[in-house]
């Protein structure tokens, strides 16, 4: 059902049916006239009747209806089998009156139990806002119960109303919780099966197939015949009777059998024609190994485009172009569509890459290790298999227990959180994400553009919420994967360091403390049993200093008795080789108490010989992972255990917050878009009224004489600020004077600015009353084009940038998320009262981010604010300085966009 992709133009989509088959969605428009026609034509004469209460209705006209129905008064969707392909659905919404609108569907017959209705219906859902509607309304027919039934499944609260022969349906347009449970279900539904018609094909083509062995075309072939692949494989190549003994074909189309997956390795130019076979082949999915497309530039983007828009239009789905291939280590499926050479080992880890030359090397780094893979996947320029996808596959695969990621860009990051979020739950994600630094600073008119330009705080914080174990480099996805798919998620931060050599101890024990991690404190009774069991002048302090005479005994006597206690939650055992002891014996010992072992504990080894890790640290029933260096093991037991404490937090809510006037905060902010840009801070200050924001009690003078008039009316001592479209940050330029004893010091202060500031025609002047002492706090937002909104906390005032502490989340934000922003802040001593000064009111902060967050969420015309300072005290938290920016946003993507 649901899974799309953002088409080129607005409210289009592409979307995975419940097959595993694609269509494209998009708004209905009047060169579509003889299309509808044609569909309206092909419909069976009861599907016409249910839909329009006659079968003898003409066809021209209602086309012409449906296509008038548009701007105002309502909206028309078409589906179609590729973007101008012909049309196989059609949906409507009709507004009748204030707040309501009619809707209804007709499906093609031979497309009526794929869940476009669905589909349509939840695209038409996400529309309603937009024309004010919030009820939906449709008079069916009492046989009609195809339509009244996928209203119900839809998840929506429907109600009904028998008339004379018919039935009136009405439903609130709002998606529920249950509502979108159910989309999300669907689109789980087809995703899957789409992942599994390319994973588990019953036949291959390998198009571009050759004899010249070294050549990609060749091994690709090789490598799915030699693997064992079960099913028919057929080479195409059409200048070939035989490729490698086997029977060639000329094309695709000469294949008496059925293909499920086209692998295609032949020069990009040759690509659509053969996508134009293959699609006439009723081939389910395609590998495109060959290179030329987006990579190469803007003809090769172009390129790119028309080949995902010719695939849409035969419902194929794509991996690549620009990959290395895919790879299903299941005994029963057995295929390597790779260029490979080796075949990796079977086991539990699924693997998704961007990269097809760095999947060489991970499929080699991997068999090393002794790391087996369920699925590998080489994406290319994903230009439509996702992470996404492999997400929704691996999230109950049986075969799958941890989700490795090499990532160099995100197509919808906001549904691959949702995603990540639901998966990370179940089995770990480790990934690399490349791209630390950007390429180009964000042009920045606000602290927290600065704070957010030059990092991809937002990969951080996407990662950070949904649970994913964000590494800096593949050593340390390796390691962390090697850690989690061979023992327990650690149960806490406690660790013990076992060691045989002092220095190595103390070395891990720094990066265990760096990494967020607590060396265990061992009671007295452990320390006296340790001593008993160890070598003379051995230390039973945590790093356990075993010395060079220790044995494999040693190792095997002190690791069980740690477990045996419960004081800790890993162990890390380090082994440098002396000229006494075997690391064999050491890794056999290690392997047989592993057995005996509490389940609940980690166990990791760094082995530092010549020979590296000895073959008997691994065990039939719980491999050791083991490292090169100890810094290593600790960075992995720390990445491991953030894991852990992730998963074992409470996910926390969005709460439903009072005091909020969203209306009327979209009147001012379409006004504002008139003139897109910084906002007036008087226009600015209303939409934070709206939405409950506390503002320091203000007033504005357009010319110092107004200062004093203005300033009567506020109490207590004073603010003033110079206001100027010219004047980015005002305490650069001496342009604020605080803690001013009432208007006629306000006055003579707007004097001296003015002359200070020189002959600015657009000065005016902020009164404020002045707020009550307290730590000075940012909260700001940055809207980012393919994240979204973010929200930004951290020290403000006009060390904001300085300072740079500051916590990022992705909107929309929960209780939790508010929370962990602010206890994550260096600063955070300082909202809990520092040095004698009373506590901040920090549940009015949390709230002030809350509502923030909401607010952007709502209007993602905010493209930029800055809420600086924000001070936090003991009677509450209240904006004294603000900004914002508004610009024209994006249409939102439509429900399951991939």
């Amino acid at each position: 059902m649901v899974g799309s992709k953002q088409g080129p133009e607005p409210g289009s989509s592409d979307v995975v049916l419940r097959d595993g088959s694609t269509m494209h969605v998009r708004q209905v428009a009047a060169p579509d006239e003889d299309a509808l026609v044609t569909f309206l034509e092909g419909l069976s004469p009861e599907t016409l009747r249910l839909r329009f209460f006659s079968a003898g209705m003409d066809a021209r006209t209602m086309a012409r209806t449906m296509i008038a129905i548009t701007g105002k008064t309502g909206v028309g969707l078409v589906a179609t089998a590729g973007s101008d392909g012909g049309i196989l659905a059609h949906a409507v919404m009709a507004v009748t009156a204030a707040g309501r609108a009619e809707v209804g569907f007709a499906v093609a017959d031979d497309h009526a139990t794929l869940g476009l209705g669905t589909v349509l219906l939840g695209q038409l859902a996400e529309l309603a806002p937009a024309f004010g509607v919030s009820i939906f309304e449709a008079v069916v027919l009492p046989e009609n119960h195809r339509m009244i039934g996928v209203f119900r499944k839809s998840g929506f609260s429907v109600t009904t109303r028998p008339t004379p022969g018919e039935i009136e349906v009405e439903f609130p347009v709002a998606l529920n919780d249950a509502a979108l449970v159910r989309f999300y279900e669907r689109e789980h539904i087809a995703a899957i099966a789409a992942m599994r018609r390319l994973l588990y094909p019953r036949s291959v083509a390998v198009i571009g197939a050759s004899n010249n062995r070294g050549r990609i075309a060749a091994e690709v072939f090789h490598n799915i015949v030699s693997t064992g692949f079960p099913g028919p494989i057929y080479p195409v190549n059409p200048s070939s009777a035989q490729v490698q003994s086997i029977p060639a074909y000329g094309s695709v189309l000469d294949i008496h059998g059925d293909v499920d997956l086209a692998v295609v390795v032949v020069p990009a130019a040759a690509v659509m024609d053969v996508v134009r076979d293959c699609g006439a082949k009723r081939v389910h999915s395609l590998v495109v190994i060959s290179s030329g497309f987006a990579e190469t530039g803007p003809g090769g983007v172009r390129l790119q485009e028309e080949l995902v828009d010719e695939v849409r239009r035969y419902g194929i789905r794509l991996v690549g172009p620009n990959c290395m291939g895919i790879i299903n280590t299941a005994p029963d499926v057995l295929l390597n569509a790779t260029f490979v050479p080796r075949f990796p080992k079977a086991g539990s880890i699924a693997f998704m890459s961007q990269s097809g030359g760095l999947g060489l090397a991970i499929i080699d780094v991997a068999s090393r290790l002794g790391l087996g893979l369920s699925y590998f996947l080489s994406v290319g320029n994903k230009a439509d298999f996702s992470g996404n996808d492999l997400l929704e596959l691996c999230e109950d695969d049986p075969a799958t227990e941890l989700v490795l990621l090499y990532l160099e860009s995100f197509g919808n990051p906001r549904k691959f959180g949702r995603l990540a979020r639901r998966v990370s739950m179940k089995k770990p994600i480790v990934a690399v994400k490349a791209g630390r630094t950007s390429a180009g600073i964000r042009a920045a008119g606000s602290h927290t553009g600065a704070l957010l330009a030059a990092s991809d705080v937002a990969v951080d914080a996407l990662f950070r919420q949904s649970g994913v174990i964000r590494t800096e480099t593949l050593s340390e996805m390796f390691g962390v994967a090697s850690l989690l798919s061979n023992q327990p998620v650690p149960r806490g931060n406690r660790v013990v360091v076992v060691t045989n050599a002092g220095g190595l101890g103390i070395l891990c024990a720094d990066a265990c403390e760096a990494g967020g991690l607590v060396l265990a404190e061992l009671p007295g009774a452990l320390r006296e049993q340790l001593l008993q069991l160890l070598p003379p002048n051995a230390s039973a302090a945590n790093p356990i200093d075993m010395t060079a005479a220790a044995s494999a005994e040693h190792y095997a006597a002190s690791v069980a008795a740690i477990a045996d206690s419960g004081v800790t939650d890993s162990i890390v055992v380090i082994f440098v080789a002396p000229l006494v002891t075997d690391p064999t014996d050491v890794a056999r010992a290690l392997r047989e108490v592993a057995r005996e072992l509490d389940e609940s504990i980690t166990l990791s080894a760094v082995f530092m010989s010549a020979e590296g890790v000895p073959a008997d640290a691994s065990g039939q029933s719980r491999h050791i992972p083991s490292f090169a260096f100890p810094e290593e093991a600790a960075s992995a037991v720390a990445l491991a255990v953030a894991y852990g404490a992730w998963r074992a937090a409470p996910r926390g809510q969005i709460p439903t917050l009072t005091g909020i006037n969203q209306d009327l905060a979209s009147a001012l902010l379409a006004e504002a878009l008139l003139d897109p840009g910084w906002m007036p801070i008087e226009k600015a200050a209303a939409v934070l009224a709206a939405y409950g924001i506390p503002l320091s009690p203000w007033r504005v003078a357009r010319s110092t004489a107004e200062v004093g008039t203005v300033a009567r009316e506020l109490h207590g001592r004073l603010a003033l600020k110079a206001i100027s479209s010219r004047l980015l940050h005002k305490s650069d330029v001496g342009g604020v004077r605080l803690d001013l004893d009432g208007a006629a010091a306000a006055s003579a202060e707007a004097q001296k600015l003015q002359a200070s500031l020189g002959s600015d025609n657009e000065l005016a002047f902020l009164v404020q009353e002045m707020a009550d002492p307290g730590v000075e706090l940012l909260v700001g937002v940055v809207h980012d084009s393919l994240f979204g909104p973010l929200l930004a906390c951290g020290a403000g005032g006009t060390m904001a940038e300085l300072l740079g502490d500051v916590q990022v989340r992705l909107t929309p934000v929960t209780d939790v998320d508010v929370t962990e922003m602010l206890s994550g802040l260096r600063t955070f001593r300082l909202l809990q009262g520092y040095r004698g000064q009373p506590a901040a009111n920090i549940g009015m902060v949390e709230d002030v981010l809350l509502r923030v967050g909401a607010m952007v969420e709502n209007h993602p015309e905010i493209a930029e604010l800055d809420l600086n300072p924000l001070i936090a005290g003991p009677g509450g938290a209240m904006v004294v300085d603000w900004r914002m920016r508004v610009a024209t946003s994006s249409p939102p993507r439509p429900l399951g966009s991939r």
